[in-house]
């Protein structure tokens, strides 16, 4: 049973957030309410905070209230229960559902503290079967992480069922949990923060300190522990960690810490709850800029002091005996040990917990991958030398870590009856992993730039390897010579990497080095080398295929714009930025651009116009949805939910465009009059910056004609010289040494 039809009951910020997620996989939405008009500015909410894709995507919602509309349940094939925390109110709930659903339906709560066991107890066989926990995060569009509780009374095709909607259609990636408080995520995660602030009291160490040795050393999130309380919510944490505190042993490592120390109690009193009540253990000083921080000893704001520059390994840092390296010490051995003794209570493998803790809660490394990179011998001994207890499954992986790499493939340290034993990890069923892939195979072609790789069937994978996989001269010639040599193996080319970054554009500092010499020569050849290589491709008698996760700007935009077919991910940004550079898109970006446009049918005026207009901007569309509705992508480019897919996707799509492939022809261009494109920039002049409205005057010329066709390489011929013009301007050149510097575009 495909899940076509989703409800939610419970239109809070979850539920509505849930709600708005189904929507963009496409499905048809219920959101209830006790109250009709809840739910429905919950959408309209939803819609302002970006919840959304799109925001037509909210008409795919009906609203409607608890007391009035129940019956609306009764053809949807999934119904999420996101009410309050109250067991007691959940229950009622789940009977009155029953009454409405229909058979087979899927029931699940995202409660984040109740176990299954207890919402399920009592209940008649033929619900609690199709019961189960789906616990999303917040919020639900941009978090990857959603934990599964199944238990013995549910049906398994339940579980398989719900799991590949929530997998392929949500993009989700599922972690499964054992039905323990807290889970995973939040059972690591709240131990975490309340042994960073009980430790911080306890040692007497600073803020701005103790979130300096909660970061870049752990790969820890840059808010630390006393930003992320603040992000959180002052005032939600203590009850938070009273409900673990609540419903664990009076064992668990939990009870040392008190939810709510007298330091918090008194920044409560004074209404100070975090980012949401005007300041917390940071707040914007008012009147005068900038931050000010909470001293913990006396209770008031002062500005912050520098804090220190900590850097390198985690190790070097915890073995360290000034007041960081105590705090840094203190809170992760407490919290790494506090892990390993979690397995199997809460998952049955460090993986799943690694897992939750890098998509839950941002971590660059699990705890059991930062057990490894602190060294695991020396973890257990340190913890020994402290009258700390050593976990038996840390112990275990004293002789050679968590992970390991065996017979080409990944394996990760599990508990067993008979003891630890190493499991290999497989990819999901339909996944294609980059790093799996390089640990069974060799490339078949390679260069310091980049690579090409067997993806079976016939099709190739082209992986770029620059910073950024940005196009220096070197992957420029790498994209010309796969051009030649993927017919010698494949038939069909999938191009994608291994990180969130397809491309961000040319190399910026190869062309601001050649601008500072006056090289005009130089620019011309940087340019014309980057034309032919995607024109090759363009032109290739084998489809071509690029996949997007992340960001594709600028030249990687144009290399996409080349592609026969693009498979992006819903959140992938798009955008050909070159502006924001005080230039134009030197890599047949314009004219492509503009064909998108006629091709949907814009008379000649309004394409070119279009194209002015989004060029000049230099835009990032925030997704893949409006990067469609702006022809960066075509009606039939394929948008995934799940980035984790990507590859195998694309790999689909090439296969099926091979069978009698031949490259399409560019199209001839019309131009309108250069008074319809004048008018344009005159409109636009008020919103731009003076380089600005040079490049808008230039795309005004470029974008012109009189009425005869143009060919692409004509229409890019004009790019070129203006390309090179603006090059060697000044204000150019501080916008490219800004962008190098900052990251940030410059509006001279």
């Amino acid at each position: 049973m495909e899940l076509r039809k989703c409800a939610v009951i419970g239109a809070g910020t979850m539920g509505a957030g849930i709600a708005a997620h189904m929507a963009n996989a496409g499905a048809e939405v219920v959101l209830l309410d006790l109250d009709a008009e809840v739910a429905s500015r919950a959408v309209e909410r939803q819609v302002k905070v970006g919840g959304f894709m799109l925001p037509g995507f909210a008409d795919r919602v009906r609203t409607g209230s608890t007391r009035t509309d129940m019956a609306l349940l009764a053809d949807a094939d999934w119904i999420v229960e996101a009410v309050a925390e109250r067991l007691e109110i959940k229950r009622a709930l789940f009977a009155e559902i029953a009454r409405f659903r229909k058979p087979g339906s899927v029931l699940s709560s995202n409660t984040s503290t109740i176990p299954l066991r207890e919402l399920v107890e009592g209940m008649n066989p033929a619900l609690a079967r199709d019961v189960l926990i789906a616990h999303f995060f917040n919020p639900p569009r941009q978090m990857r992480l959603l934990e599964l509780v199944s238990g013995p009374r549910t049906d398994p095709g339940t579980v398989a069922r719900l799991s590949r909607f929530i997998d392929v259609a949500l993009g989700k990636s599922i972690v499964a949990c054992n039905d323990t408080p807290g889970f995973i995520a939040n059972r690591i995660g709240c131990f975490w923060l309340a042994a960073g602030l009980g430790e911080a009291l306890r040692l007497g160490i600073d803020v701005e300190t103790a979130d300096a040795a909660m970061g870049k050393p752990f790969g820890l999130p840059r808010t630390g522990i006393f930003g992320l309380y603040d992000l959180i919510g002052i005032d939600l944490m203590p009850g938070l960690i009273r409900s673990l505190q609540a419903n664990l042993p009076t064992e668990d490592a939990i009870q040392a810490y008190d939810a709510e120390p007298a330091r918090v109690t008194a920044m409560l009193e004074r209404g100070l709850t975090g980012r949401k009540g005007g300041g917390g253990f940071y707040r914007m000083a008012a009147g005068r800029g900038g931050r000010e921080v909470l001293d913990l000893s006396g209770g008031e704001y002062r500005d912050p002091r520098p804090a220190p520059v900590l850097e390198g390994e985690p190790r070097r840092l915890m073995a360290g005996t000034d007041l960081a390296a105590r705090y840094a010490w203190a809170v992760m051995s407490r919290t790494l040990a506090y892990a390993a003794s979690l397995v199997p209570e809460i998952a049955d493998r460090p993986d799943q917990v690694d897992e939750a803790m890098r998509l839950g809660y941002g971590w660059t490394y699990g705890p059991f991958e930062l057990i490894d990179r602190i060294g695991a011998e020396w973890l257990a001994g340190r913890l020994a030398e402290d009258g700390q207890p050593v976990p038996a499954l840390l112990q275990a992986a004293s002789a050679g870590g968590f992970y390991r790499v065996a017979d080409g493939a990944r394996e990760v340290l599990a508990p067993r009856e008979s003891g630890a034993v190493h499991a290999r990890l497989e990819p999901a069923e339909g996944v294609i992993a980059l790093p799996a892939l390089r640990l069974t195979r060799q490339p078949v072609w390679s260069s310091e730039a980049a690579s090409l790789w067997d993806l079976d069937d016939g099709v190739g994978l082209f992986a770029f390897h620059t910073k950024l996989n940005v196009f220096t001269p070197p992957l420029i010639d790498a994209v010309q010579q796969v051009a030649a040599v993927v017919p010698r193996y494949f038939d069909a080319l999938v191009a994608g990497n291994d990180g969130p970054v397809f491309s961000a554009g040319a190399d910026l500092k190869t062309m601001l080095a050649l601008s500072e010499g006056n090289d005009r020569a130089g620019l011309e050849a940087f340019l014309l080398a980057g034309q032919r290589a995607f024109d090759a491709l363009a032109c290739a008698p084998f489809p071509v295929v690029g996949a997007v996760g992340a960001l594709a700007v600028g030249g990687g935009c144009e290399f996409l714009l080349h592609a026969h077919r693009v498979v992006a991910h819903a959140e992938a940004r798009i955008g050909l930025v070159e502006a924001q550079v005080g230039l134009v898109p030197g890599w047949g970006g314009v004219a492509a651009w503009l064909a998108r446009h006629q091709a949907a049918g814009l008379e000649a005026g309004e394409a070119a116009s279009a194209t002015l207009r989004a060029v000049v901007r230099g835009v990032t569309w925030p997704g893949a949805f409006p990067a469609q509705e702006a022809r960066l992508l075509r009606p039939d480019d394929r948008i995934v939910m799940n980035a984790d897919r990507l590859i195998a996707d694309a790999r689909a799509v090439a296969l099926a465009l091979r069978p009698g492939f031949r490259p399409p022809a560019a199209p001839d261009l019309h131009l309108p009059p250069r008074a319809v494109l004048d008018g344009v920039v005159d409109d636009l002049t008020s919103f731009l910056a003076p380089h600005d409205r040079v490049i808008a005057r230039a795309l005004a010329g470029i974008l012109s004609g009189d009425g005869r066709p143009v060919s692409a390489s004509d229409l890019t011929a004009r790019v070129t010289e203006c390309f090179l013009d603006l090059a060697l301007t000044e204000p150019t050149r501080a916008r490219m040494r800004q962008m190098i510097a900052t990251g940030k575009p410059l509006r001279n």
